[in-house]
């Protein structure tokens, strides 16, 4: 058990190769998992039920704590994202089925990784469990009314179909998750341990049996589809911190809110995608990248900086980093250390940008 609980911890330590490395196999060899599709739905399901056996009325406490962090964090969670995934369908003039699979994934609630990238950047880890919870539960009935609202200019939407399909996906394993934890704790905290490898192992084989159904399109928008969706997190870590910042939260607050935002729940537009997009392959791709991707931009080292020179500078160092020019090393001023790869540069760039005059600084 113990060899299992390290490998499980490994690997979910290592997901973004891991899902970078089956995004890459399944589009080389897209026949080898033509039979993961039919079990897209399965697989969220069990993710989601994963999730259930780790909730506890402790994760909600905060509501009563601090009401307006979460409150403005769901709502930043349903507003941004999906306003910025229609600005960047029109801004890019995207065909339909692209411009919908971007509108799906910015319409879906918080990912679950959000949780340990908040803990990696010394975030308010409650208040990112409580978001992320909160607009789960909310998701049966957010995700369809706003994914209607954003997309069906593009195709048509059944969003009450959707919602009755959220339920089942999400809603449904998470009750059973909960309910199974309390009469069976025991049993299910030593389940626990293995969650990570279980949820990477799905995740991962989601991912390349999208990229694989869909690599005649990939080869031939793969590169405008990736940008747009390094454009979506990143906007998105951006605008929630500042929506945190304007509505007045705490400096962690603000932290995690940006996390909260910037990472979404793409395992389940994955799966609406494949349910209600069956003829359009391409509508789960912007889901699969998003998944590869914001596990690659959260999964940084951490990237701290003395002074606001230092935040300033490590604004630029975080577009290096972006464009793969690896570490950099930062003398100027009394600031010194390494640029890492993750979401503790992109914070570092919105910190720099508001740490400008005229901006908040």
């Amino acid at each position: 058990m113990e060899a299992i609980r390290k490998l499980s911890q490994f690997v979910g330590k290592t997901f973004a190769l891991w899902a970078a490395l089956f995004a890459f196999v399944g589009f080389m060899s897209p026949d080898a998992f033509k039979w993961v599709l039919p079990l897209v739905t399965y697989l969220l399901g069990i993710i989601m039920f994963g999730m259930g056996l780790t909730l506890s009325p402790d994760d909600f406490k905060i509501l009563g704590q601090q009401p307006k962090a979460v409150i403005v964090g769901v709502i930043a969670q349903f507003a941004i994202m999906p306003s910025i995934a229609f600005a960047l369908a029109k801004a890019f003039d995207l065909p339909p089925d692209i411009a919908v699979g971007v509108i799906l994934v910015g319409s879906c609630p918080g990912g679950t990784a959000s949780n340990v990238i908040t803990y990696l950047a010394k975030g308010n880890v409650p208040l990112s469990v409580a978001v992320t919870s909160v607009s789960t539960l909310l998701a049966p009935v957010l995700t369809p009314a706003v994914f209607y609202v954003f997309a069906n200019q593009w195709l048509q939407i059944n969003a009450g179909s959707m919602f009755i399909s959220i339920a089942q996906i999400v809603i449904l394993p998470i009750v059973l998750g909960v309910l199974l934890h309390k009469f069976f704790r025991k049993q299910t905290d030593a389940a626990v341990e293995v969650l990570p490898l279980v949820s990477v192992v799905s995740i991962v084989l989601i991912i390349a049996a999208v990229v694989g159904a869909s690599k005649g399109r990939i080869v031939e928008s793969g590169a405008l589809i990736f940008a747009v969706v390094i454009l979506h997190n990143g906007l998105g870590y951006l605008l929630g911190f500042l929506a945190a910042r304007v509505m007045g939260l705490p400096y962690d607050a603000q932290k995690t809110l940006a996390v909260e935002v910037g990472m979404q729940n793409s395992g389940l537009g994955v799966a609406l995608a494949k349910l209600h997009f069956a003829a359009l392959p391409v509508v789960a791709v912007p889901s699969a990248i998003f998944s590869v991707w914001h596990n690659i931009s959260g999964d940084g080292e951490s990237c701290d900086a003395k002074n606001r020179i230092g935040r300033r500078a490590l604004f630029a160092v975080g577009i290096l980093r972006q464009h793969g020019l690896g570490r950099v090393r930062l003398g100027r001023n009394g600031t010194q250390g390494y640029a890492g790869n993750g979401i503790h540069c992109v914070y570092a760039a919105v910190f720099a940008v508001w740490d400008l005059p005229g901006f908040g600084g």
